[in-house]
């Protein structure tokens, strides 16, 4: 057993506590002796026990303890606290976790052009987790590559679905290739609205079981910042599109009357100050509202299943992930810090930027896919200039019909400086992009000089991203990272630990990690709240090396 002081140092047990019952130790051992709470707090197999006698607290993980007043035997010590075992398997909603095949209520998030690569999604889902493929932006092929390559593994995957409002062929396209191989749990993430493709997908396959219940093989994951966004995807898949798959011939009659006994997606994850596409929301508002929501909106459509809601956004430490399920998550989802790790399909370049990030470090810029709509997305501002020269396009876009309307001054300083080619020059080859992706994009630009406009910008929008993720040296100052503030608060966790070199962060060291302290920090905050003292160093939850977590587990 161990020794801990009251909080007011005052002797007996503090003022207001109350007496759980009494604890009957086991003879102590030398292991026990030296073990202090801080330590003990790791063995979460172990129960934890807390003792008052003679003006302190004690510590063990080892003995009986008995609630109630009647004292059972001589020898036995008041118990004044008390923490149940607790793995990180058993955070979040198990039910989630078993609908899905994981060990682990954890996802790692998608990160477009493939920064949330095969190999991490591979690394996931061995190690009992789920890791969505980084599938926007890529080709089709190297997206069909992927998914076979995940598909041999046996092993819980997903792949994003973007929405492209700009490029709904593209989404379709997309949404056709996930349901030809088989792909049975998307992503949905930067969606405005529902869209054809989406519900296409999601009611591809569905039919009615021997006992009559209704089941959609292919399963959404939503990510949204809205509440009104969470309603939509809450509900079934709205009539008009029923009526235009079932006009196609895509689905029966039957089947469009079985979607009204499903939501559009069984699990919505809110997305609060993420990286990329976000509305800045903060988790501790935009959580509990859309868990409300969830409960109200399953009892309004009668549906048999519960609807699920984790978070994003914010989170890259074991105390943020510790209120993420103290809040009710079902799962927690991770992003910024995975970009960081050597499995992400980024450059080095990038992770040693995104390793000196601090919570200030990042802003919002304009978004590539949606430019014209104003959407902003959430990127890295320490050592790159996109931010600022993103800004200063969209600006233009706004204040001019055409690249011919820009001042030569002002344009003579873009092709200079941002673009380094002739704007001229930059839309001919944008122009020999979309008509091999979009001729429809080609042509607008042909016949409309706003949009000629908007295309070229996005040129540099789109590229800026491409060249930090293939570690152009020459255009560093261009580089657009997608980062939240969750990667300055991932650095100051790691701060003097090994997990503070890029070369050592791996993804599933991270995701352990951030599981494991915070179950650890889930332990102090229940004795906490029964009036234990728990000493400082223990709430930090200092990174572990990943075969000392395995000890534990």
């Amino acid at each position: 057993m161990t020794q801990l002081k009251h909080k007011d140092g005052a002797g007996g047990n503090p003022p207001g506590s109350s007496v759980l019952g009494w604890f009957c130790p086991e003879p102590a051992d030398a292991h026990q002796q030296k073990e202090g709470l801080g330590a003990a707090l790791l063995s979460l197999r172990s129960p934890l026990f807390i003792t008052s006698d003679n003006g302190a607290f004690n510590s063990a993980s080892r003995g009986s303890a008995l609630l109630g007043t009647e004292k059972p035997a001589a020898g036995a010590l008041p118990l004044a606290g008390y923490a149940p075992p607790l793995l990180p398997q058993n955070l979040g909603d198990p039910d989630f976790c078993a609908e899905l095949g994981l060990r682990y209520p954890y996802i790692g998030g998608s990160m477009a052009k493939g920064i949330s690569s095969v190999s991490m999604a591979e690394e996931l889902g061995k190690a009992g987790m789920l890791g969505f493929f980084g599938a926007a932006g890529l080709p089709l092929s190297a997206v069909e590559a992927a998914i076979d390559h995940l598909k041999s593994k046996g092993i819980p995957f997903g792949c994003n679905l973007i929405h492209s409002p700009h490029e709904p062929e593209l989404e379709k396209a997309l949404a056709e290739l996930y349901i030809k191989n088989g792909v049975r749990l998307v992503e949905a993430s930067a969606f405005l609205k529902l869209t054809l493709p989406l519900v296409r997908y999601r009611l591809h396959g569905i039919h009615r079981t021997a006992d009559g219940t209704v089941t959609a093989p292919n399963r959404i994951i939503a990510k949204v910042s809205r509440e009104e966004l969470a309603a939509r995807f809450f509900a079934p898949p709205p009539e008009s599109f029923l009526k235009e798959l079932l006009a196609g011939g895509e689905i029966t009659a039957e089947q469009a009357a079985m979607a009204a006994e499903i939501p559009m997606a069984q699990y919505i994850t809110a997305e609060a100050d993420s990286g990329g596409h976000t509305d800045n929301r903060p988790s501790s508002t935009l959580f509990p509202t859309i868990l409300s929501l969830a409960a109200r909106l399953r009892t309004e459509h009668g549906y048999g299943s519960r609807l699920h809601v984790g978070l994003a956004g914010g989170i890259s430490t074991p105390a943020a992930a510790a209120a993420a399920f103290t809040m009710g998550a079902a799962y927690i989802m991770v992003g910024s810090a995975h970009q960081a790790c050597v499995e992400s399909g980024t450059s080095d370049e990038v992770r040693a930027m995104l390793a000196e990030t601090r919570q200030a470090d990042v802003t919002m810029a304009p978004a590539a896919d949606m430019f014209e709509m104003g959407v902003d997305v959430q990127v890295l501002k320490r050592g790159t200039m996109f931010p600022m020269r993103a800004a200063k396009l969209y600006e233009l876009y706004r204040a001019h019909n055409s690249i011919d309307e820009i001042p030569l001054p002002e344009r003579e300083k873009l092709e200079k400086t941002v673009f380094r080619a002739p704007l001229d020059e930059i839309w001919q080859a944008t122009r020999g992009y979309f008509l091999k992706r979009d001729p429809n994009q080609a042509r607008r630009g042909d016949q409309e000089p706003k949009h000629r406009m908007a295309l070229v910008f996005r040129w540099y929008l789109g590229q800026a991203a491409h060249w930090a993720k293939d570690g152009d040296s020459s255009r560093k100052i261009d580089y657009q990272v997608w980062c939240g503030p969750a990667m300055g608060a991932f650095n100051e966790w790691t701060a003097g630990s090994f997990l503070e070199a890029p070369c050592n962060r791996t993804v599933v060291t991270v995701a352990l990690n951030i599981l494991f302290g915070a179950a650890v920090l889930t332990r102090a905050n229940f004795l906490s709240c029964q009036g234990i003292p728990i000493p400082p160093e223990a709430l930090r939850m200092e990174p572990l090396e990943l075969a000392k977590i395995k000890e534990y587990l």
